[in-house]
């Protein structure tokens, strides 16, 4: 059961109107790393969730996120109150008011024009809100780190939208939502470690030979020269090395096919019936060499200008 108060979690101070920065707040209205995808994904993540003490943090959270989609969704229709009565009123003669819409940047009409100036479930380019946002997947130990990478998004975008004003009342509404954005990724790490093990997800292990091994798929001498290739091929010396691709943890080899020790190619059983019918479709499909045929392209670029072997006539038989 939700019961709502009718005071926001912070209080909001806007010191002038303008709908142009009310369309970028939209971002974290109606966005991907906006408040009520983070709702959505903590309130689902909560339904089934099994552990008593996770599941009563996910809804405290989801619940604290429905708060600043309250929040942001109240300063961006407080940034539009001027536009909003304008429109409304036909204050301003045409083309003052198209001015003053347009000129606010960032398509700000989309939620003048179409939405009467209050928050619509959009982000800042006019898409519109979807559940494809909400990545839960049903294991704690994943969705805690997506969450944790979710909060860490929203921080830097309400870091963007901060760089973006400065209205003080705005710059400090959007300070607290960013702060917040730290405080539950905490809580979100404290959790995903308090699982222990909590990696690798799941419960089946890998496959141990493969487990702590770098591949090194992407090689460039810089230089070209097959000396230095050679060099790489001993072993990578030139690569970029950090712990990331290096000892005690990981055992860096070159990419190369076939790291199981088979031949690097594939096969399929399939019953006689099945094979018959490949054989014949192989045979009906298979391009022919002996031929140069005459194209629909090379007849559209005329005589004079048809490429290399275009005018060349199909063999008989």
């Amino acid at each position: 059961m939700f019961s709502h108060n009718k005071r926001l979690q912070y209080t909001v101070r806007v010191t002038e109107t303008n709908p142009g920065l009310a369309n970028l707040m939209l971002e974290q209205f109606g966005g991907p790393q906006g408040e009520l995808a983070a709702a959505c994904r903590y309130f689902t993540q909560y339904l089934a969730e099994e552990d008593a003490g996770r599941k009563d943090m996910l809804i405290d959270i989801a619940t604290e996120e429905l708060s600043h989609l309250e929040v942001i969704g109240t300063i961006v229709a407080m940034l539009n109150r001027g536009a909003k009565g304008q429109l409304s009123e036909a204050a301003q003669s045409e083309a003052e008011l198209y001015r003053s819409i347009s000129g606010a940047g960032n398509d700000s009409h989309v939620t003048q024009v179409l939405y009467g100036g209050g928050p619509a479930l959009i982000n800042s380019a006019g898409v519109p809100w979807t559940a494809a946002y909400i990545d839960s997947i049903g294991d704690p130990t994943c969705d805690l780190r997506s969450n944790i990478a979710a909060e860490a998004r929203a921080k830097i975008v309400y870091e963007r939208l901060i760089n973006c004003t400065d209205d003080p009342g705005v710059k400090d509404a959007l300070t607290f939502l960013m702060t917040r954005e730290i405080s539950h990724q905490l809580s979100f790490e404290k959790a995903l470690y308090s699982i222990q093990p909590n990696f690798p997800p799941g419960k089946l292990p890998g496959k141990q030979e493969f487990a702590s091994v770098y591949f090194n798929m992407s090689r460039d001498s810089g230089s070209g020269s097959a000396a230095t290739d050679e060099a790489l091929d001993a072993g990578g010396a030139s690569e970029p090395r950090g712990p990331w691709n290096a000892p005690p943890v990981f055992d860096f080899r070159e990419g190369r096919p076939a790291v199981d020790g088979g031949a690097g190619d594939f096969e399929v059983r399939c019953t006689p019936e099945e094979g018959e019918a490949l054989e014949a479709m192989a045979s009906r499909l298979a391009s022919r060499t002996d031929e140069d045929p005459l194209t629909g392209a090379e007849l559209g670029s005329g005589g004079g200008d048809a490429p290399a072997g275009g005018t060349t006539t199909p063999s008989a038989g």
